[in-house]
C-alpha cells in the first residue's frame, strides 16, 4: 500500500467517529422529526399521518364577523413572548462590547477581573435560576429590599413590582437575568480575542496624527472588530429565538398567564405535557425556517458593513 494511500485511509479513520456522532446523533433526528411533523402521534399509541394538518393547525388563521382568528393563538403569543425577550440583544452586544474593551487595558490583575466576568456563563444556569429567583422574591428578595432602603434614604415610598407574577415585570425579569448572564460571557471572549488582535502600529500610528480616543475607536477599533460583531449578531438572533426555556421553567414556570414562554417551551410543552410529537415537530421546523429567514436577512443587510482586513 502506497504512503500516500494508507495517510488517506487513517485521516478518514480519524474522521469516521465524528461523522458517526454527527449521522446518529444529528442528522437521523433531524430527518425523524421532519416525517414525524406530518404525522399525529401521542408517544403511546401508533402515529397517523396528517399530512400539513399539523402546519395547517399552526400556521392557519380564518375571518370570523370581520376578525382576524388564528387556529393556535398560543403560538403567535410566544412568538410575541420570544421577540420580545431578543430586545435585550443589542443591549448586550453593547455591554459586552464594553467590558471587553475594559478587560482589554493592560493593568495589574487583569487575569482575576477577567475570571470574574466569565463566571455566570460557566455556572450552572439552574442555580443561576434559583438564586435570582430569591433575589426577584417580592417579599423578600434582595432588588426590592434595595428598592425600599432607597425609597426611605429619599424620603419617598418606592415599592419594588412583583417581578416574577405581573406578566410585564416577568419578561423584564427573563431579560435582565439573560442579560446578566451573557453579557461577560462568550461575547465578551470573542471581542476581547478581536481586540487583542488589533495591530498596535495602527494606534501608534493614529496618535502621531493626533487622533483622539474616541477617533481611535471609530476609524480603527471598530472596523477592525466588524466581522467579529457581524458574527455575534447573527448568533445572539439564533440564540434569541432558540432560548428563553431553562430561565423560565424554573423561575416562572412559563406564567403568568404564559408570559414568559416561548417558542422552544412550547415546543416542549407540546412534546413532554401534552404528549403531541407531530405538532411539536411541526413547530420546530416553523422555528427552524424563522430562523434561517432572519439569518439571511442579517445576512443580506448587515454582511455589507463588514469590513475584512
Amino acid at each position: 500500500m502506497k504512503v500516500r494511500t494508507k495517510e488517506t485511509l487513517t485521516a478518514y479513520l480519524f474522521l469516521l467517529p465524528n461523522f458517526l456522532g454527527f449521522l446518529v446523533f444529528t442528522s437521523l433526528p433531524v430527518i425523524f422529526s421532519l416525517i414525524l411533523s406530518f404525522f399525529d402521534w401521542d408517544i403511546l399509541n401508533p402515529p397517523k399521518f396528517v399530512g400539513l394538518g399539523n402546519f395547517i393547525k399552526l400556521l392557519g388563521f380564518s375571518f370570523t364577523d370581520k376578525t382576524l382568528t388564528f387556529n393556535d393563538p398560543h403560538f403567535w403569543y410566544y412568538v410575541f413572548n420570544t421577540v420580545f425577550l431578543m430586545l435585550v440583544i443589542p443591549l448586550e452586544i453593547f455591554g459586552a462590547l464594553v467590558i471587553a474593551l475594559a478587560l482589554n487595558q493592560r493593568i495589574r490583575g487583569i487575569v482575576f477581573y477577567r475570571t470574574i466576568f466569565y463566571l455566570p456563563y460557566i455556572s450552572s444556569g439552574v442555580a443561576t435560576a434559583i438564586i435570582w429567583r430569591g433575589i426577584l422574591n417580592p417579599d423578600f428578595g434582595l432588588l426590592n429590599t434595595i428598592i425600599a432602603k432607597l425609597g426611605n434614604f429619599l424620603h419617598l415610598s418606592f415599592q419594588g413590582p412583583n417581578w416574577l407574577s405581573h406578566p410585564f415585570w416577568a419578561r423584564i425579569s427573563m431579560m435582565l437575568v439573560g442579560l446578566w448572564t451573557i453579557i461577560g460571557g462568550n461575547n465578551c471572549l470573542l471581542f476581547l480575542a478581536a481586540l487583542q488582535g488589533i495591530p498596535r502600529d495602527l494606534y501608534e500610528a493614529a496618535e502621531i496624527d493626533g487622533a483622539n480616543s474616541w477617533q481611535k475607536f471609530w476609524r480603527i477599533t471598530w472596523p477592525m472588530i466588524s466581522p467579529t460583531t457581524f458574527f455575534i449578531a447573527i448568533m445572539s438572533i439564533i440564540g434569541g429565538f432558540q432560548g428563553g426555556f431553562m430561565l423560565a421553567y424554573i423561575m416562572t414556570g412559563g406564567g403568568p398567564g404564559g408570559a414568559t414562554t416561548t417558542i422552544e417551551y412550547y415546543i416542549f410543552n407540546n412534546l413532554y405535557t401534552f404528549q403531541k410529537a407531530g405538532y411539536a415537530a411541526s413547530i420546530a421546523w416553523v422555528l427552524f425556517l424563522i430562523i434561517l429567514f432572519f439569518t439571511r436577512l442579517s445576512w443580506k443587510f448587515g454582511g455589507k458593513k463588514v469590513e475584512y482586513h
